[in-house]
């Protein structure tokens, strides 16, 4: 049932009316609700309940935001510290076998250190922190002991163990994600807090890769300064310079982007580092769709080229989790953006975006399916085709909530679908993560 008939059937109750936009609002639809408001105003200008929810809506009164406390970095540094200890301690002195185990296990420490972070800082939940800390150690010893390496000790190696074990690297670090998004969020959340938690997500990985950058800028120019004096750092120091390095990054990107004393929904979207991020993100927005229709006008010409080599089909399945990415990234956390002509305009060019992507996605299953006719099963096309349904699902329902909701909408169709399409992410890493050993 859409919105204006749940409307129309509360007709003139007051009590019906507040409940269904607080519905509304707690679900992301609070634009469509204001839409059938003003319509039924317009058709019935002497009610004084429609005029008076008219111009509630019409000129919303900005709610109070929670005060952000900032970054709690007598927490942040210390645990930041922990953790690139530990890096250093998995990079080991093994060779090869230091390198795998770090690979294999890094997201989850991280992930386990920033849980701590956020309950500390949040003061709570414990309870929720403990559990999904085990939780994710689980996962991960589960993933380590049955990913065996292969005989030559190499586990990239190839074959299906290396590609087995490949695998559990690439989606553990999904499973760090969901466990960070379940504290914040709880078992039970609306859309508009798992959506803000997305986006959050977006400005804390790219946090993440200008220390990185920084970090990098700076491990290159010690060594170089040592090099100038022909001195060499120990193995010992170097490992401690990039491995501990790149562990202080995780819990200091958490701190720097997000604030635990405030719920997901009420964190900071319109100031600083979030509002050069989205902007940037946006001005991408064109040049996305530029390349991908000159792409999809040369298929034709090498329509064969994904059937055939393994490596294009690779590159279009990035390209989908890259689009995923900027959906998110440009999608506003406010919808009450969604009323001035520009966020309409982006709204224009996100269904674009979204339609471009679909086509790409199912051109890309149909050389999945015909390389897994031809080729059979292995734990690579599995996952590959896994997740080439799943973003066809999401961006399916994008599109069609996009064309449901409107132009006035279309901010909340796209918080409800991408926030279905994050628990969707987070089931089937989990599921391929439980099955790979046994395939």
């Amino acid at each position: 049932m859409d919105e204006m008939q749940l409307v129309r059937e509360a007709g003139q109750d007051p009590q019906a009316l507040e409940r269904l936009y607080r519905a509304a609002a707690s679900e992301g639809r609070a634009a469509e609700f204001a839409a059938a408001l003003a319509t039924l105003h317009a058709e019935s200008p002497d009610s004084v309940l429609y005029a008076a929810w008219h111009y509630r809506l019409a000129e919303p009164l900005t709610a109070p935001q929670a005060v952000s406390r900032g970054a709690h970095w007598k927490l942040a540094v210390p645990l930041s510290l922990v953790c690139g200890l530990a890096f250093w301690a998995l990079s080991g002195e093994r060779g090869e076998s230091s390198f795998v185990e770090f690979v294999l296990l890094w997201a989850p420490i991280a992930a386990v250190l920033a849980i701590a972070y956020l309950a500390l800082a949040a003061k709570g939940p414990y309870r929720r922190a403990l559990l999904l800390a085990l939780g994710l150690a689980a996962v991960s010893a589960y993933a380590r002991l049955t990913s065996s390496p292969m005989p030559t000790g190499d586990p990239f190696g190839g074959g299906a163990a290396g590609d087995q074990y490949l695998l559990m690297a690439l989606h553990l670090p999904l499973m760090a994600w969901a466990a960070l998004g379940l504290l914040v969020l709880g078992w039970r959340s609306g859309a508009r807090d798992r959506f803000a938690f997305l986006s959050k997500s977006v400005e804390v990985a790219i946090t993440a890769g200008l220390y990185l950058i920084v970090g990098g800028l700076f491990g290159a120019i010690t060594i170089g300064l040592f090099a100038a004096l022909d001195l060499e750092p120990s193995e010992m120091a170097v490992r401690l310079l990039f491995a501990g390095g790149f562990g202080l990054i995780p819990v200091l990107a958490v701190a720097t982007s997000y604030d635990p004393s405030i719920p997901p929904a009420e964190q900071e979207f319109g100031r600083g580092l979030t509002r050069l991020i989205a902007t940037l993100l946006r001005l991408l927005l064109p040049l996305a769709l530029v390349v991908l229709v000159i792409y999809a006008g040369f298929i034709p010409f090498r329509f064969l080229e994904p059937f055939q080599n393994r490596g294009t089909l690779i590159i279009y399945n990035i390209l989908l989790f890259a689009v995923m990415g900027l959906l998110i990234g440009v999608t506003p956390a406010r919808e009450e953006e969604s009323e001035s002509g520009g966020m309409r305009l982006l709204g224009a060019g996100v269904l674009a975006l979204t339609i471009l992507a679909e086509a790409v996605s199912l051109y890309a299953l149909a050389a999945i399916i015909y390389r897994t006719v031809g080729g059979g099963f292995t734990p690579n096309r599995l996952a590959v085709l896994g997740w080439n349904l799943v973003n066809i699902a999401i961006l399916a329902l994008m599109i069609y909530r996009q064309l449901k909701a409107g132009r006035a909408g279309w901010i909340g169709a796209m918080h409800r679908s991408l926030s279905n399409g994050a628990a969707l992410y987070a089931a089937w890493g989990l599921l391929l993560i439980l099955l790979l050993p046994w395939l």
